[in-house]
């Protein structure tokens, strides 16, 4: 047998069922599908209920395993050589602490960005930079509200959405947001770190 199979495993798995099949690691191609089947149904892990609910898998490890249920066959690894596999448990994340907690953040959110820009505007003296510009082009003090302040709360406010790109639920432009951005790198950092702390500290996924 010399067969060429293509395995293109993901860097982050998140799995509700307590049995892992490499199937749900990525993609696997093959020219005959009994081998590919067959691949697809290896198990590579188990869940239990107090044993840890993460854990890292080598693509070297995946081979091994592909190799054995198949033998002769020729791996190429097309993806990530690293795979974080973890199990979410999505009915833990309902009900009133949920909302509460979404609560929270909003608020925190709304009134610490709030309190940036006010300190930022302080700081700088942004009042009496706004009152020196109308007295230079009106030559006299303003009464009541200050226009430029208007203004200027009007375009900080459009300048928000636009630079999220979100009104509401809906997308200015089909580009990812800003927030978007940095949460997947953030994420794609954590990936990294734990893959690296799980093969440092040799906690990498030996056997099924």
């Amino acid at each position: 047998m010399n067969i060429t199979v293509y395995l293109k495993c993901d860097r982050n798995v998140e799995l509700r069922k307590e049995e892992v099949l490499l199937k749900d690691l990525g993609e696997i191609r093959c020219i005959d599908d009994h081998i590919s089947a067959k691949l697809k149904a290896i198990r590579v892990h188990r869940f239990h209920e107090n044993a840890p609910k993460r854990f890292v898998i080598s693509s070297l490890r995946l081979i091994a395993m592909m190799e054995e249920v198949c033998p002769g066959i020729q791996v190429e690894v097309v993806g990530e050589t690293d795979v974080l596999v973890e199990r979410v448990r999505v009915d833990k994340y309902r009900g009133i602490g949920q909302w509460a907690k979404v609560l929270l953040v909003c608020a925190v959110s709304f009134f610490g960005t709030a309190f940036t820009i006010m300190a930022y505007h302080n700081d700088v003296g942004i009042k009496d930079v706004f009152l020196l510009v109308y007295q230079l082009f009106m030559h006299e003090k303003p009464t009541g509200i200050n226009p430029l302040e208007v203004s200027y709360s009007i375009g900080l406010t459009v300048g928000i959405l636009l630079f999220f790109n979100h009104i509401g639920g809906r997308r200015i432009t089909k580009d990812p947001t800003p927030i978007e951005v940095a949460m997947r790198n953030y994420e794609e950092d954590v990936d990294r770190a734990l893959i690296a702390t799980a093969a440092r500290e040799g906690k990498e996924k030996e056997k099924p």
